[in-house]
């Protein structure tokens, strides 16, 4: 098994092998591309987000507003109709699966990776051919379809939001989040449910 199937099931791997290396360079490349253009050049943005995610249905739009930050294209799956603000990263060390209509705020992260508790094995190492060696491991995000990220959020390994919540501003979020519900905090906690009379129509006077 290579180093990268260890890192796509969750094992632990080597993060500083040739292959991921490769992968992430690539997927940092267009990164750098993507960063560099403008207001105006949404055609050329629209191309480099076919190769950042060459497998996903887009449907009727797909707009993430620059900077972008994505370490590894082939481990996330991005869902039709999304939407990021500035500063969107995932930070790979496994799969990122988002549903469609998400909305994700500004300066949002989502962090795959995990590192040892213990120093010693977080340690970056050199072998006796000056090979430098850096293990972890990863855990899986899943978030549904219909759900809103609002800013600065950290989404860590291991989560799953559920279809049609709303993860609050400035939280960091550990756990599981069940479906159709408003969680905020750190560490992000469920606060209640989602119901008709959130409705910004009933909050917010029409023109």
């Amino acid at each position: 098994m290579t180093e990268y199937e260890k890192m796509h099931n969750g094992m632990i791997y080597d993060c500083l092998t040739e292959e991921l290396g490769e992968v992430q360079k690539h997927s940092h490349r267009l990164c750098e591309q993507y960063n560099k253009l403008g207001v105006d050049d949404g055609e050329e943005k629209k191309k480099i987000l076919h190769q950042l995610f060459p497998n996903d249905d887009f449907g009727g739009y797909r707009s993430m507003e620059t900077p972008i930050f994505i370490d590894n294209y082939r481990e996330i799956k991005i869902g039709k109709n999304f939407y990021s603000n500035i500063h969107f990263s995932f930070i790979a060390g496994n799969t990122v699966e988002i549903g469609d209509n998400v909305f994700i705020g500004p300066y949002c992260t989502l962090a795959t990776g995990i590192h040892s508790l213990i120093a010693e094995e977080r340690r970056i190492t050199v072998d006796e051919n000056g090979v430098a060696h850096d293990y972890e491991y990863g855990k899986p995000i899943k978030i549904g379809n219909d759900v809103w990220i609002a800013s600065n959020v950290t989404v860590c390994g291991g989560v799953t939001i559920g279809d049609g919540s709303v993860i609050g501003a400035g939280s960091v979020v550990t756990k599981d989040i069940p479906k159709g519900v408003l969680a905020a905090g750190n560490p992000c906690r469920v606060i209640r449910k989602i119901t008709e009379k959130d409705s910004m129509y009933l909050k917010v006077k029409r023109n």
